[in-house]
């Protein structure tokens, strides 16, 4: 996942960057070593007791620069999915990249999101996923023999599955 930059990071503010946890410009050790960490607590600890994580892209645009979400005012209609998919309420698609929600699951009584921005909104551009994914293993190296095996091995499975797609 990459994030623009800030006034805390170096570089020049707005640029895309890959950053977990936006901890590089704080971070005192390896962050290979950092992301080996969190792998193993999720190995030490019951799933049931971990956290859940999605990922959301709130600021998707339409091929005229048009922000397809109504707004930061909506976005606890996407938790409330989230809440209800971890509940076993809501239902979700299968995707290369995860699970999305599906179209009848998100609450969108009193919105004007049209079919078509919604159609977007949920959907999974493959080409532009495998040129992104192109780009992690430049982000890898930078850890050395301290990147987890485990995030390289997921890589691989990402890149699978967007092959197959």
């Amino acid at each position: 996942m990459s994030s623009e930059t800030t006034a805390a990071a170096a570089g020049a503010i707005g640029q895309l960057r890959r950053d977990p946890f936006a901890m590089l410009p704080f971070c005192g050790y390896n962050m290979g070593d950092y992301m080996g960490h969190w792998l193993e607590i999720g190995e030490a600890t019951d799933a049931d007791k971990l956290p859940k994580i999605y990922y959301v892209n709130w600021f998707r645009k339409d091929a005229n620069g048009k922000w397809l979400w109504p707004g930061f005012g909506e976005n606890s209609r996407v938790l409330k999915w989230i809440i209800d998919r971890i509940g076993g309420a809501a239902k979700g698609v299968e995707t290369p990249i995860g699970i999305v929600p599906a179209k009848s699951e998100l609450d969108l009584d009193g919105l004007d999101v049209p079919a078509a921005d919604l159609e977007t909104l949920l959907s999974v551009d493959t080409e532009i996923w495998k040129q992104e994914a192109g780009l992690v293993p430049e982000f890898f190296a930078q850890f050395g023999d301290h990147l987890p095996t485990a995030l390289a091995d997921e890589h691989a499975k990402l890149v699978e599955r967007l092959d197959k797609a």
